[in-house]
């Protein structure tokens, strides 16, 4: 018999086999050994944080100046009536924030009733409304010759305040009122993405164990929901600390407002940087309190399978009581503030054609814009180094240049006009001493110093939103586009930037409107006779013209309802499964 000699054997051997599996690997092992070792991306990230963070050096730089005898009279007259006031003002916004936002989420979270899902849009948009037009609309409302006052004379027959009383909307508790029914939203949004994520079966072991409805509501889904209860009153207490035009127009002597007077009024910049000191302070106190409140709590699903809310119906005449209970918060956080600007825009409508508005609309548009595109090319840059080079130092460092949100404006400003003023005076006398030219203020007091100011403030917005973008893709992508030859920044280009468009694209639109809206850093730095929305309404509401800056508020209102209703979808549909109701 023959023996038949093998031919040529058609299966790879094993040995190559692992060989080819290997490689990829091995490639993805030797990228990411490379970035962690760039030391450009480090230096670039090193340079960016520490420009987002020199207004806080700034500050303690400047407090630490001698000032004569000018520290121990603000703390004797100034410091501890404004430090009581704005303790007690963060206290009562903090309650009524709480205690509204929570109860109208647990509400429409878990109760079905008319109109439940109008209702639901309805309380995020006084988000839209800034605080210091809700404090304009409501002395024009409740003042001695408000509508509401000139009517009860009229009715009663009184003549003067000593024949009846009424509240004071001017003081601290008018701020508090004020502040909470704009700020309500932030703790109804963070309670109602908890309550929308919570397990339905843990709700229903409490039922079944004989809890009642509302004893669930207090033993299982508030305990589960104090994370973000937590977090949603600390962002309401940073902006209550970052509040200057409500409290101002109020007549409420917040430490902000104390700053602002100390700068301005009393042209003592080293006292306004000591109570910025203080201010400071109190925030990082906010900050420490928040991480307190929430002790690192976490709580997770322990399936894949998601049930949907059972919710209970609320029928009849309750169910119209419950929808008009829990529309309350949005008829005074934005109903009555929206009627009273639209009449006196019927009264006014003229001024929609005034050179001042048009030319603060245009101003605010453009700063908006360079805001939006500087804050997202920094951010963008800062999520992907942390992506691709990723080390000890740069992913606490991109952590710490969001802070700047912390800052309240008037902070803000006094630790970037200082420096800015000294950067300014350096190359003044270096061209005068090789020229004999002056250039004058070329940073501090012009729109690069106020669009670094907007970067520096809303620069964590922007971050948040690329972050969680680029969280989304997966890292496989980057090893892929590196085996193929791409340099990091290539891959950027051609493979991240286009999965990127719609979280670039709404982080650009949430700078933009905060933008728009921002007042404090807007009036400390601004440069001579230029005005945005903000402070041309800022400023006719100063003189008592407030009906003819109804324009520039309804603009501002206008624009920032887009990225509120935006909000509103991604937290209503947060609840994995969701299919929509």
């Amino acid at each position: 018999m023959t023996e038949l000699s093998p031919g040529p054997s058609l299966r790879p051997e094993l040995k190559d086999v692992v060989r080819r599996l290997g490689g990829v690997p091995e490639r993805v092992l030797v990228w990411r050994a490379r970035r962690r070792a760039s030391p450009g991306w480090t230096a670039t990230v090193a340079a960016i944080v520490a420009v987002m963070l020199m207004p806080v050096a700034a500050i303690f730089w400047i407090s630490l100046a001698p000032s004569g005898d000018a520290w121990s009279h603000l703390v004797a007259t100034v410091l501890p009536e404004a430090l009581v006031t704005t303790l007690l003002l963060a206290i009562g916004v903090g309650i009524l924030t709480l205690v509204t936002g929570t109860a109208a989420a647990w509400l429409v979270t878990m109760y079905r009733f008319p109109f439940r899902g109008a209702v639901d849009r309805l309380l995020v948009i006084p988000l839209a409304m800034p605080s210091y037009i809700t404090a304009y609309c409501y002395v024009d409302l409740l003042d001695f010759a408000g509508p509401v006052q000139t009517a009860l004379r009229g009715l009663f027959g009184w003549t003067s305040p000593a024949d009846y009383w009424f509240p004071d909307i001017r003081s601290t508790g008018g701020a508090v009122f004020v502040l909470g029914s704009v700020l309500y939203p932030y703790v109804y949004l963070t309670a109602r993405a908890s309550f929308v994520q919570q397990s339905v079966c843990a709700l229903e072991v409490a039922r079944t164990l004989g809890r009642t409805p509302m004893g669930t509501f207090w033993s299982v889904a508030l305990p589960l929901a104090r994370p973000a209860l937590a977090a949603g009153v600390s962002l309401v207490l940073m902006e209550s600390l970052n509040d200057l035009g409500a409290v101002q127009h109020l007549g409420v002597q917040t430490l902000t407002a104390s700053i602002y007077a100390t700068w301005l009024q009393r042209s003592n910049i080293v006292g306004a940087a000591q109570l910025a000191a203080v201010m400071m302070i109190c925030v990082t106190a906010v900050i420490v309190i928040e991480r307190l409140a929430r002790r690192e709590a976490m709580s997770h699903h322990t399936t894949g399978r998601y049930r949907s809310i059972p919710f209970q119906d609320i029928e009849g005449w309750r169910g119209y009581a419950a929808a008009a209970l829990s529309v309350l918060p949005f008829v005074g956080g934005f109903g009555i503030p929206l009627v009273i600007l639209l009449d006196n825009a019927a009264t006014h409508h003229d001024r929609f054609l005034s050179l001042d508005f048009l030319s603060a609309s245009l101003n605010s548009l453009m700063l908006g814009v360079l805001a939006a595109i500087a804050a997202v090319v920094i951010a963008l840059f800062l999520a992907y180094a942390r992506r691709v080079a990723g080390n000890g130092f740069i992913r606490p460092a991109v952590r710490a240049a969001g802070l700047g949100y912390a800052l309240p404006g008037t902070v803000l400003a006094i630790g970037l006009i200082v420096p800015l003023s000294g950067l300014d005076n350096w190359v003044d006398g270096l061209v005068r001493e090789h020229f004999g030219v002056s250039t004058g203020l070329i940073l501090s007091g012009s729109l690069a110093a106020l669009t670094l100011a907007y970067v520096i403030r809303f620069l964590a917005v922007a971050l948040g939103g690329i972050d969680a973008g680029m969280d989304r893709i997966s890292p496989n992508l980057d090893a892929a586009a590196r085996s193929l030859g791409e340099t990091a920044l290539s891959a950027l280009k051609r493979v991240h930037l286009p999965l990127l468009v719609p979280a670039l694209g709404s982080a650009a639109l949430l700078v933009f409107v905060d933008t728009m809206k921002e007042l404090p850093a807007t009036l400390l730095l601004r440069p001579f006779d230029f005005d945005t929305l903000a402070t041309y309404v800022y400023g006719l509401a100063a003189l008592e013209q407030f009906e003819e800056a109804t324009p520039g508020a309804l603009a501002i209102v206008v624009v920032g309802l887009v990225p509120v209703l935006l909000l509103h979808q991604a937290v209503a549909g947060g609840r994995a499964g969701h299919r929509g109701e």
